[in-house]
């Protein structure tokens, strides 16, 4: 891929999280989208940005972007953007917070990055190009062994309507594996996968924005992404399964266990 071309994307995803760290101090004008689900000035900020700035690299390109989305599927040539992954967290404080931006083109991501601007974490991957973290490249756990094992989860808008499946396929994960954790952004959840923190991640009814960059990330990286069947993974919205590819068979018998 075009170098000025990454440079100039990485330029503009560490753009955008700037706005989140010039805004973090604020105090937050929150509205609802749901019981459960936030929006807040920062992430109108965050995608006014990028649907101005990725167009321009990128001309004739399309933005497919949370807040402004009037599709679920990206097309043709598109720009799939989250300004702002783990709004709440945002809103309350807490540092587990990034942007994601996936340059989407013939059916697949080929171009991706997970900024979390109050780590200063970048997470980046090319198809075909690895995958890195501030310049420096990464890999997928090298762990066999799922008692071993650091799974990440997180749960749906709708958990109240599913608490007993989600918790009882949290038990199986828990008492088979390492530990579990929840830190409220699949994004993050996907590049921690991709540079061996956890060795596996799974959730249900995500959108493309929460899952296209780190879903390169994870392969470029070495690891594996389906979905519960094993099958591969598509923005349909039923779970995302992502590994480090060792552990993936073990993980998915125990998310399809009765």
């Amino acid at each position: 891929m075009d170098k000025n071309l990454v440079n100039g994307f990485l330029d503009r995803v560490r753009a955008a999280g700037g706005i989140i760290r010039e805004q973090w101090a604020d105090e937050k004008c929150i509205a609802f989208k749901g019981r459960i689900d936030l929006v807040t000035q920062t992430d109108l900020a965050v995608e006014a940005y990028l649907l101005r700035a990725l167009p321009e690299l990128l001309p004739g390109s399309a933005v497919l972007a949370e807040e402004s989305h009037t599709t679920l599927t990206p097309d043709g040539l598109s720009w799939i953007v989250d300004p702002v992954d783990g709004t709440t967290n945002y809103a309350h404080g807490l540092p587990m917070t990034a942007v994601s931006v996936a340059l989407w083109r013939d059916g697949r991501a080929e171009l991706g990055a997970v900024y979390a601007p109050m780590l200063d974490e970048l997470f980046w991957a090319v198809r075909g190009g690895g995958a890195f973290l501030n310049g420096r490249p990464i890999g997928v756990s090298a762990e066999t062994e799922m008692r071993k094992a650091l799974i990440a989860t997180g749960f749906p808008y709708s958990v109240c309507d599913e608490a007993d499946e989600i918790c009882s396929r949290l038990r199986r994960v828990l008492e088979a594996s390492q530990g579990v954790r929840r830190f409220g952004s699949a994004a993050i959840d996907l590049a921690y996968t991709a540079c061996g923190r956890f060795e596996g991640f799974y959730e249900t009814s995500l959108k493309p924005w929460d899952t296209a960059a780190g879903w390169l990330l994870v392969e470029e990286a070495g690891g594996r992404v389906s979905g519960m069947d094993g099958k591969d993974y598509d923005f349909s919205g039923h779970m995302i399964v992502a590994s480090n590819g060792h552990v993936h068979e073990a993980l998915l018998e125990l998310l399809r266990r009765d």
